[in-house]
């Protein structure tokens, strides 16, 4: 990871990063045609939720706003800097306030099911017409047999 870059976290209830996160979900809806939330539930889910941030040079760069109980509803990393370790970190620090962590991928999102594969995630069931455009989506599940502390120590390995 490099080395300007900085880790925030927003507390449910604050609006920090809240535009800067919509506008990074929409440039990666734009290219990818993934995160289609409508920006009032993104905004509530993002308010409700407590967001770990990543900025480099004062620009948001990743984010992962995760519910009280461990499910990621956003993960997100600016496509220019995937690959060096975003992701895996905003998961590994999920991870440092949860046993097990859950989240939805929609079936069609190869990169993240390859991410979230590679970190361990297992596929739990698939959900037909799980989105409001009718798209399906997994349910994925990390730390179950295996504590998640373990699995987070060996992602961090890789």
């Amino acid at each position: 990871m490099s080395v300007n870059i900085d880790s925030r976290v927003v507390t449910p209830g604050s609006d920090d990063f809240v535009d800067e996160a919509w506008q990074l979900k929409e440039e990666i809806n734009r290219r990818e045609g993934v995160l289609k939330q409508r920006q009032n539930f993104f905004t509530n889910a993002y308010r409700r939720s407590k967001v770990h941030c990543y900025v480099q040079d004062g620009k948001l760069v990743g984010f992962a706003a995760v519910r009280r109980d461990g499910y990621i509803l956003f993960l997100a990393v600016s496509p220019e800097i995937r690959g060096e370790g975003i992701g895996k970190q905003l998961v590994a620090r999920v991870a440092e306030d949860h046993d097990t962590i859950t989240c939805h991928a929609r079936t069609s999102n190869e990169n993240a099911l390859q991410f979230y594969e590679h970190l361990g995630f297992e596929i739990k069931r698939r959900i037909d017409d799980y989105y409001e455009d009718g798209g399906d989506a997994y349910y994925l599940k990390l730390g179950t047999d295996v504590g998640i502390t373990d699995k987070i120590s060996e992602l961090m390995r890789r």
